[in-house]
């Protein structure tokens, strides 16, 4: 589709800024709708001066003043009108960084059906009163739209689809002052319209006015959330049904969308502290409802992998079961890196074996899996140890996790590397890990986005599974022990952790090397099942493990 981008800049009595915005967004090549939402003088002449639409500069004034969602509006009409296709709403205050414009624009040419909107990144200008209330409304959103991919539905600079815009404008009414914005944004994603959210600076000048009526403007968004919750109780399977799905899709499990943000699990970890594990699993039970609704990928997955150790056709409820154990897995986690669990609540299977590891000046490969909570192991082990590990992973899934221990005990975060293929360089920085005698630790339950190709298929719950050929690579590469890390949890707040000598060195005979590969994935397969037997509902791997070589 033909991609015909304009501007919209509302303003009541905004207009010292306003010529230098203008002037910005002309730069980038947009027509420009100002919209004067009622001014009065100075600011009226003032903003009619702009008027030249021989240069692209259109200003049309509403007699009265009607409210930014009115005055809004009123631009839409005037781009459609103009044959535009997409819309950029500016406000004229000059508090949006235009050096996002850009980025804005280039999202929405690349998705040209989402609302491209801008996610606030505020320095110390703004009011404490300001950020509490945008909080608030965040919150009721994540409620109204049963998501938290609107991270932020307040901002007044974003991109919007017009052909969407019209078809919504002309069946629904939508809120006509400062409660505008967040109304359409909901409105929207209830029809399907997906959202991409892009960082931009925000600033509050000095001098700044705002029009924002403290007791008029909150009465008027509290009924909106109140119009916006009904609505959404009201449509519910409508609202399900359009759900909007991600701007990016893969068959790979990397490409299953990451369901949390930073601000969540930092949520989290303070809940934990507040109320204890039973009292956050309370809390966190109709959230993992939700999740296991909506999740139809993750769910069908759970219920593969359930029929398989479990013997039995899985209901409703052991899939449910399984989301909420993942959930608090997550909870002791947190729970461990903030100190809540000591190094007596992991029980180690060989003692012995765990010390002549830590021993061995050579260094070591651990082979980890996605069962259990091997991350417990990690946040109880003493410190010399734990500055000894370096941990590949294979998305920046992460990240998130990684900051908030950083966050809570700085000194706890291990060395975190994101790798989608071992190259030269890495292969060389991990070498010299293990020559040091530190341990380098990779998942073998997982099949990274590069490895496609580079898989055995071997017996994993009565089925052939793709496993990766990752491991047993790097462990030939680097020439050091190899060892396999599991633990499980026996009851809440005891782990059983084992840690076994896998082989001295990787051998891969010339001649015979894929079958060599295949003997240890087998292998490894072999100890994995066990593991998974003995907790059937401790193994997190939700997407379609028995999908083949492309998962």
């Amino acid at each position: 589709m033909s991609f015909v981008p304009c501007a919209i800049v509302p303003s009541h009595d905004h207009w010292t800024a306003l010529p230098g915005v203008v002037a910005r967004l002309r730069a980038a090549g947009l027509a420009v709708f100002v919209i004067d939402d009622g001014s009065g003088e100075p600011a009226a002449s003032a903003i009619a001066a702009l008027h030249a639409p021989q240069d692209g500069v259109v200003v049309r004034r509403l007699a009265v003043n009607r409210g930014k969602g009115e005055a809004v509006v009123a631009g839409f009409r005037d781009a459609l009108a103009a044959g535009c296709t997409h819309a950029v709403q500016v406000d004229a205050d000059g508090q949006h960084d235009l050096d996002a414009l850009p980025r804005l624009l280039d999202g929405a040419r690349r998705h040209p059906h989402a609302l491209v909107s801008g996610a606030p990144v505020y320095d110390e200008s703004v009011p404490a009163g300001r950020r509490i209330g945008r909080w608030v409304t965040h919150l009721w959103v994540f409620v109204e739209t049963l998501s938290l991919r609107i991270t932020d539905s307040m901002c007044g600079f974003r991109v919007y689809p017009l052909a969407a815009v019209e078809r919504l404008l002309a069946e629904e009414r939508v809120g006509a002052g400062m409660d505008f914005d967040t109304d359409i944004m909901v409105r929207l994603f209830w029809r399907g319209v997906p959202p991409l959210m892009v960082p931009v600076r925000v600033t509050y000048p000095p001098g700044n006015t705002s029009n924002f009526d403290v007791l008029g403007d909150n009465v008027r968004i509290s009924r909106m959330h109140a119009r916006l919750f009904l609505g959404m109780l009201v449509r519910l399977p409508r609202i399900l049904a359009h759900r909007p799905p991600p701007l990016a899709k893969g068959a790979h499990w990397a490409g299953l969308a990451e369901r949390g943000a930073l601000w969540g699990l930092r949520f989290v970890a303070l809940a934990y502290r507040l109320l204890g594990r039973r009292g956050c699993m309370a809390v966190l039970a109709p959230i993992v409802f939700y999740f296991h609704a909506t999740g139809t990928a993750q769910r069908r997955a759970s219920r593969d992998y359930l029929r398989r150790v479990l013997g039995r056709a899985p209901g409703w409820t052991d899939t449910y079961r399984h989301f909420l154990d993942f959930a608090g897995r997550a909870l002791d986690t947190f729970a461990a890196w903030i100190g809540a669990h000591g190094r007596d609540a992991v029980v180690l299977d060989d003692a012995e074996a765990f010390l002549r590891a830590a021993a061995d000046p050579r260094g070591a490969l651990l082979v980890v899996s996605h069962h259990g909570n091997v991350d417990i192991s990690r946040a109880v082990m003493e410190s010399g140890l734990r500055e000894r590990l370096t941990v590949l992973v294979h998305t920046r899934h992460a990240e998130n996790y990684n900051r908030v221990v950083r966050e809570f005990r700085p000194e706890a975060a291990a060395r975190m590397v994101q790798v989608t293929d071992i190259g030269p360089d890495t292969a060389i920085m991990l070498g010299q890990c293990v020559e040091r005698g530190e341990w380098v630790a990779i998942a073998g339950d997982r099949v990274p986005v590069s490895s496609r190709g580079h898989t055995s298929l071997v017996p994993f719950l009565g089925e052939p599974a793709a496993f990766s050929h990752g491991p047993w690579l790097l462990g030939a590469l680097l020439g050091c022990p190899v060892h396999l890390l599991f633990c499980r949890r026996e009851r809440p707040g005891r782990w059983r952790a084992s840690l076994e000598l896998f082989a001295e060195r990787i051998s891969l005979p010339r001649g015979a090397r894929a079958d060599a590969l295949a003997e240890y994935a087998a292998a490894y397969a072999r100890r994995l099942e066990t593991e998974c037997r003995k907790a059937p509902w401790q193994w997190y791997n939700f997407f379609d493990f028995w999908g083949g070589d492309t998962r």
